[in-house]
Order: structure tokens, then C-alpha cells, then sequence
């Protein structure tokens, strides 16, 4: 026998080579022999994850140090990241639900049939395990997610941190929060730093590490949970679906639509990027870097 470790056959193959060899054995009996061989009906299993960055455990340790820091001192911690973009509209969803009946969807999930698409973007506080999570329509663009942190700032901050000098975002490395977006470092100095008088400090997990993102396991699996099965058929049912996700461990979320248009493609140039009152940090400075308001480069 050879190394080779699968077949890419089905019975009724095997059962033909072996009928030129002069063998005549019924299906039923191939499939008994295969499976005592330890052969089955398998599908491919992700295990290898490729190779690591030289950085990644440092960056870990960091992020942690940072968590720590910011938990210590009541300061608020927010893991950030965007969910994965839904269609809305009459199309199946995954997932199966308990019914009577099935649920009657749509053949194909062709977008021209969709009444729009929703961009699901969510902030969570640790601190408080509770979740805002803003719907929007168009782009997921660094502008999108800023003004998303904005709104969150204006309405959800003061209240559980009223002495807060400074936030900690964790954030995946791609995406609207990218860790090299200009644009997304712009917004961030315009919008948060300046406009709330707060130190941000972003710290953006290592590439094939976004699943340690707080939000990813403990917010968005549990949205998903919420909705499988059932067909995202309206952008109300999109939110109701949203605010009824809860889990016994306390986590709330609640949600609200962004009817804005955000525009792709914006750029930020190098000009206005030696604008931005930002300090990388040692550690990993391609992903650690805290920008200040800039009221307190004028004070000094």
C-alpha cells in the first residue's frame, strides 16, 4: 500500500475497477471494507495556521498589560470590530430554528433582490459586558467606524465613567479600523481626541488573530446565535434581533440604525497626517499607538 491517505472516489467507482479485475462485489460491501480501513466521508478540518508573526507573543503580552492598566484604573476598555455584512431581505439564513414549518425563502441570494445590505459594527465595553452594536447601509469605511465610536462617546460614556481621561480600543489589524489606515488615525484624533478630550490608545491584534478580540467570541457569536435559522427579511427585524441577544452571564446589546452614506476611497495625506498629536509605542509600534487631544500639545 502507499502513503496515500484519501481516496477522491465514489463506490460505484471502486466497484468498477474492481469488475475489471474480475471481482463483482456489491456496494454494500465495499462501504463495509473502506470504513474498516478507517476510511470516511470527510471534510477538510482548518488545523494548520500558517506562518506566525515573530511579534505575535509580545503583542499579546502588551495588549494584556494594556487591559490590565486600563481595568485598574477604571478606565474604559472597548474591543471594536465589524460583523460580518448581512443581506437583507428574503434569504436564508443558517441555521436551523424550532417550527412547524420551514421557513419559505428566496432560491437565490442575488443582491438585486436584496432591500439593502446591513453593516452590523460593534462597540463593546468590558468593563460592563454590554454591546452597542450600530447597523449601517453602505461602506464599512474608517469614517463609519469613527463615527460609530463617536455616537458611543456622546451617549454611553459619561455615565459609567464619568472621570474618564482615556480609552483603550482593541482592534483587529484589517478592515475599517485597519492598522494602517490613515484615514481611520485621522478620524480618531478629529473625532474622539479632540472632540472628548481623550488619550486613545489602539492596540490592534497580530494578523490570523482576530478571533482573541473579545467582541469576536463573547458579542458577535452570540448575535449569531440569535438570528440563525431566521430570514433578515427588514432592517427593523435586523435590530429587533440584535436587541433581543442576551446571555446568562449578563451580556446586553442594544442597537440602532446609521442611515448615512460613507463614501470609499477617501484619502489622508502626509500633510495632514504630521498633523495628528500620536505617539507610536515601542512595543510593536505597527500596531500600539496612543493619540493625544490635541489641546494638550498647544498647553504646553
Amino acid at each position: 500500500m502507499s502513503t496515500r491517505q484519501w481516496l477522491n472516489v465514489r463506490l460505484r467507482d471502486i466497484q468498477a475497477k474492481l469488475v475489471e479485475v474480475g471481482h463483482a462485489v456489491s456496494l454494500p460491501v465495499i462501504s463495509r471494507l473502506v470504513r474498516g480501513h478507517d476510511y470516511h466521508l470527510r471534510s477538510n478540518r482548518k488545523d494548520a495556521e500558517g506562518a506566525s508573526s515573530p511579534e505575535r507573543e509580545a503583542q499579546f503580552r502588551y495588549i494584556q498589560e494594556q487591559r490590565d492598566w486600563h481595568e485598574q484604573a477604571g478606565q474604559p476598555m472597548l474591543s471594536i470590530d465589524t460583523q460580518k455584512k448581512e443581506l437583507v431581505g428574503n434569504f436564508k439564513n443558517s441555521g436551523q430554528i424550532w417550527c412547524q414549518a420551514p421557513e419559505l425563502v428566496n432560491t437565490h441570494d442575488f443582491p438585486g433582490d436584496a432591500v439593502g445590505r446591513a453593516v452590523p459594527y460593534g462597540i463593546y465595553d468590558l468593563h460592563h459586558n454590554q454591546a452597542e452594536v450600530y447597523v449601517g447601509q453602505s461602506a464599512d469605511t474608517p469614517e463609519f467606524a469613527v463615527d460609530n465610536l463617536a455616537a458611543w462617546c456622546q451617549t454611553e460614556l459619561r455615565q459609567p465613567f464619568p472621570d474618564a481621561t482615556q480609552v483603550l480600543l482593541l482592534a483587529d489589524g484589517r478592515g475599517s479600523n485597519a492598522s494602517r489606515s490613515r484615514l481611520f488615525k485621522q478620524q480618531l484624533q478629529d473625532k474622539i481626541a479632540d472632540a472628548f478630550g481623550l488619550k486613545v490608545t489602539v492596540c490592534h491584534y497580530p494578523p490570523g488573530a482576530s478571533k482573541w478580540n473579545p467582541i469576536e467570541h463573547r458579542v458577535f457569536s452570540e448575535i449569531s446565535k440569535t438570528w440563525q435559522g431566521c430570514p433578515l427579511r427588514s432592517f427593523d427585524l435586523v435590530l429587533d434581533y440584535l436587541n433581543d441577544t442576551k446571555t446568562q452571564t449578563g451580556l446586553t446589546v442594544h442597537a440602532q440604525a446609521v442611515n448615512r452614506i460613507y463614501q470609499t476611497g477617501v484619502k489622508v495625506s502626509q500633510d495632514m497626517m504630521d498633523t495628528l498629536y500620536i505617539q507610536f509605542q515601542e512595543v510593536c509600534p505597527q500596531w500600539n499607538y496612543s493619540i493625544f487631544p490635541r489641546s494638550q500639545l498647544t498647553s504646553l
